[in-house]
């Protein structure tokens, strides 16, 4: 979990509040004592062959995380190769000599992996999955096929699709995200031409399509041997005996060539440079960026600091100026890209309606010119480091994914030493005002940056349509194998005992005014997570004000009867903690993120916004500005267009929940304070509420804080739920039409069931095979097979009423028609045919093996805990659960099929550009398309 962005809104307003004359305001936020350093104990070894393997014990969930790096990224390609590094990481999940194509998805989801994937950053390539503590040798052996048998087999096809598949990420990441190609021209600005960051990680069209396989073959040769790897095994387990099975999958294995570490000399800028980029967007966005000190060199922790200070969050300068007091930004944000050569510095500020790329600017330079000549205040300084030392904690919580194991991995190629984290936090804590003063006068000059802008307008992306013959290369010469065939491998390791595991159950206790509190101890970090759950959410808006939920969650934070919204920002910032206000169709939300030390202090401004929220005029005012910024931008991005027409399409026109959080612009003009007012008296009461605390802190000490904080929340009776029923449309096509779009987003869509569904575990089990695993029939169908897209998923939303399934993807243009064809044909045969045994057996497993994965975190915990509450469920819920998914048999899988999936009466919708796909999609016999506009609203008239 990435705390900054996920705990933090990016898109943020605030204003003094005024309170009662006599209402005294708290004191400001003292300062948190410094956390302990947590103590991770870990063995480094070095193999004969090279291979570095860090070992790390730690008994917390029958859970073990395998997380193997490459010491190669993009700072290794060679020129007119760009990309190649990330079109490799594809190219490892292709067959092996002992595995063929596609198994080792299967056996690892079947296994109950969770957060399995490959990840590219410009240094380094990672894989890693975690897995049940009695699968880690299934882990291990795939992870050294792999490595020591790829090579055998790597053949034309495997290539040819991926390339097919990365063209795709890079239309849906980087040309069909909004701003991706303006933030991909910062880094060419950045950079000269020529030096390894100066492209983006996924390369070009041209230069993936002309990637030979004689290529790929020398990459893996010359990378990807146990000489240039570091392998990270943390978990349940015992060091001797993983110690054995490291040297007996990896021990093998040949040494590669040496590597040598890239030395690249990126020259300094000397005179400003400036570029202008058109995109599909509607606000302007301005990038700055300067060249800075390596990662964990001097000037490095000083300038993350500066990056926060400037452009972290609400308490930050940038937003204090821009957003909030000017109002002339809708967003802004600052980071320290820190990398191997040259790291890079960026602030990034999107201007709000009205407002040009010169204004902000001539803001921006404000306040650098500002912070170059004062400095930062020791407050501020002091409440950048808390954040982001809690944030370094905070990613310490999980094991696997980027989690603890990564860490490692980060810190052993970045420093040599796995265990650099005590020396990380005291760099951090060493840190004062004079020297984040000298590290802004000595790196960011005005005339040592690039200045990027993005602005409206027609996007110039380079992307030749090659056809399939022109690029079908010669057979290639047949290679000798790298590593010894040895016929062990060949057979995949059987499982050990299973672990025992219980879920975490809550502990649960209501206070006298009806406010149920559920508790839940795990010491493992100093950390404390909370949600204050409201059980009203979008669902409860007036037909006439969608989006009246999140407009009242949002200005929660923006003051209360003593505090004004920027002293809640600084509070908060200042104990280090991280607070967020939300809202979704069923419940809306106060999320807190805090040290141990500090939590008490936090939840006590958690409590004074939920409890006693000013509402001031003037602050109503600028979050309305802000939601109607937040809007435009949701227009820019086709896959939240797709999902809002899909909602409207199926709820029909004026029920609640046919619209997004953000509500419509008329709507949000004509929201007044009564409204929002009055929404929080009827839904804010404490019994319809509760207060979900998990992590490191006592029952006891829980009590008497809920009772200090919250026991004089004034009881009301909770409101009735009442939400009429879904008046989808009649059509079966709606079209979004976005011209010269490079993809088309779909959403294929029906209604689904509540979540107390008793068909849930023979759903979900279904849905795994669908389209809920990478090993599913959709995703091996459109992406590994045809190379369609990206990637393809399902999902049943499970709300408290009846909420929708989804297939949603981002596909290639011209396969729209065929995309649609298969994702329906896909659900056909689920209905008409019984899975197999092993589709089963794999996706019922993959459902029930994995669940002590989905509680690593207390975050994670409290949302399980969370769910209990919103949807009624017992308390003993998830150990039935577990039984349940244990019965689900094949007639079961079929038999919720054809209840709930039915192709004939399922939607479609696309956004793209219409005179392209349009035609595609009316040989289908779809019927007469709806349009609908970017809102997700029909419209007789497209917006563009």
């Amino acid at each position: 979990m990435n705390i900054p962005t996920l705990m933090v809104p990016l898109m943020l307003a605030a204003a003094p509040a005024s309170g009662p004359a006599q209402a005294q305001p708290p004191a400001p936020a003292s300062s948190p004592a410094a956390a302990p350093v947590p103590a991770i104990a870990f063995d480094k070894l070095v193999l004969p062959n090279g291979l570095q393997v860090i070992l790390v014990e730690d008994k917390r969930l029958p859970i073990v995380a395998v997380n193997l790096w490459y010491h190669v990224g993009p700072a290794n390609e060679a020129p007119g190769l760009t990309g190649f590094a990330h079109l490799f990481e594809h190219m490892m999940f292709a067959a092996t000599a002992h595995i063929p194509r596609g198994m080792a998805d299967r056996l690892l989801e079947g296994a109950g992996a969770t957060d399995s994937n490959g990840g590219t950053g410009y240094d380094s390539t990672s894989y890693y999955d975690t897995v049940p503590s009695n699968q880690l040798e299934l882990a291990l052996w795939v992870h050294a096929d792999r490595m020591g048998y790829l090579l055998d087999v790597l053949d034309q096809q495997a290539l040819t699709n991926q390339q097919d598949v990365v063209r795709n990420e890079r239309r849906q990441t980087v040309e069909g995200e909004p701003y991706g190609i303006v933030e991909e021209a910062l880094a060419r600005t950045l950079f000269p031409q020529g030096h390894p960051y100066a492209a983006s990680i996924i390369g070009s069209h041209a230069d993936i399509q002309s990637a030979r396989l004689e290529d790929v073959r020398a990459f893996f040769t010359q990378y990807y041997g146990p000489n240039n790897a570091s392998l990270v095994i943390a978990g349940d387990i015992d060091k001797q005996t993983v110690r054995e099975l490291v040297t007996r999958y990896f021990g093998g294995l040949r040494r590669g060539p040496d590597v040598v570490r890239p030395h690249v000399v990126t020259p300094p800028i000397t005179a400003e440079r400036r570029v202008v980029v058109r995109d599909r967007v509607e606000l302007p966005r301005v990038f700055m960026g300067w060249l800075t000190p390596p990662a964990y060199q001097p000037g490095d922790a000083e300038l993350m600091v500066a990056a926060t200070i400037l452009g972290g969050g609400k308490s930050s300068r940038l937003y204090k100026s821009l957003v909030y007091e000017r109002q002339i930004a809708q967003d802004v944000s600052a980071s320290q890209g820190s990398l191997g050569l040259a790291s890079t510095f960026v602030i990034d500020v999107t201007a709000r309606a009205g407002h040009t790329p010169q204004e902000i600017e001539a803001a921006i330079d404000a306040e650098l010119a500002l912070l170059r000549t004062e400095g930062p205040t020791a407050r501020e300084v002091e409440r950048a480091r808390n954040s982001l030392e809690t944030s370094l904690l905070a990613s310490l919580e999980k094991l696997g994914g980027d989690g603890l194991a990564e860490q490692l991995n980060h810190y052993n190629l970045y420093t040599g030493d796995p265990g650099y984290l005590d020396k990380d936090l005291a760099r951090l804590r060493r840190i004062d005002a004079a020297a984040v003063q000298r590290a802004v006068q000595t790196w960011l000059p005005q005339q040592a940056r690039a200045v990027v802008t993005g602005v409206p307008g027609k996007p110039k992306v380079d992307d030749p349509r090659i056809g399939k013959a022109a690029r079908t290369a010669a057979a290639p010469t047949p290679v000798a194998p790298v590593n010894v065939a040895e016929a062990w491998r060949a057979t995949p390791p059987k499982a050990g005992p299973a672990p025992r595991f219980r879920q975490p159950r809550g502990e649960t206790f209501t206070l006298a005014n009806g406010l149920t509190v559920i508790h839940y101890r795990n010491p493992a970090l100093p950390l404390v997570s909370s949600q204050l759950v409201v059980r009203s959410g979008g669902a409860a808006n007036p037909p006439d004000l969608p989006g009246l939920a999140g407009f009242t969650a949002q200005m929660l934070e923006e003051g209360t009867a003593t505090r004004s919204a920027p002293a809640i920002a600084d509070d908060i910032a200042q104990l280090g903690a991280f607070m967020d206000t939300g809202s979704s169709d069923d419940v809306s939300t106060v999320s807190l993120l805090a040290l141990t030390s500090t939590f008490a202090r936090a939840l006590d401004i958690v409590a004074d916004i939920v409890q006693r929220p000013a509402f001031p005029a003037a602050e109503i005012e600028r979050q309305r500005q802000d939601r109607l910024g937040a809007l435009t931008q949701q227009r820019d991005d086709p896959e939240t267009v797709a999902a809002l027409a899909a909602a409207g399409a199926l709820f029909g026109a004026g029920h609640p929940k046919g619209y997004g959080q953000l509500g419509l612009e008329p709507a949000i003009r004509r929201t007044t304070r009564d409204d929002i007012v009055g929404f929080w008296r009827r839904h804010y009461v404490p019994s319809n509420a509760a207060l979900v605390v998990t992590g490191d802190i006592t029952r006891a000490e829980l009590e008497a804080l809920a009772q200090a904080q919250f026991g004089g929340w004034m009881a009301f009776d909770a409101p009735a739920a009442a939400v009429g029923p879904a008046k989808p449309t009649a059509a079966r096509l709606v079209v979004i039409d976005q011209p010269d779009a490079g993809q088309t987003a779909l959403q294929v869509a029906t209604m689904g069931p509540a979540r107390d569904t008793p068909d849930f575990p023979a759903l979900q089990i279904m849905n795994g095979v669908l389209g809920g695993m990478f090993s599913s029939r959709l995703n091996n169908n459109l992406r590994e097979t045809r190379g369609l897209t990206y990637g393809i998923h399902s999902h049943f939303d499970y709300d408290r009423q009846p909420a929708p399934f989804s297939v949603e993807a981002s596909v290639q243009q011209d396969a729209t028609g065929e995309a649609v064809r298969e994702i329906l044909r896909e659900v056909a045969l689920l209905r008409d045919q019984p899975i197999s045994a092993d589709e089963l057996a794999a996706a019922r497993n993959a459902q029930l093996l994995s669940l002590p994965g989905q509680f690593e975190t207390n975050a994670d915990i409290g949302a399980s805990l969370t769910e209990l509450f919103v949807y009624g469920l017992p308390a003993d819920y998830y150990d039935s659960l577990a039984t349940h998914l244990a019965g689900v048999g094949v007639d079961d899988v079929q038999a919720v099929a054809r209840r709930w999936l039915d192709p004939d009466r399922m939607i479609v919708v696309a956004v793209g550009e219409r005179k392209k796909i349009l035609p595609q999609l009316q040989k289908l016999g779809l019927g007469q398309p709806e349009i609908r506009d970017d809102d997700g609203q029909v419209s007789n008239k497209p917006r563009h």
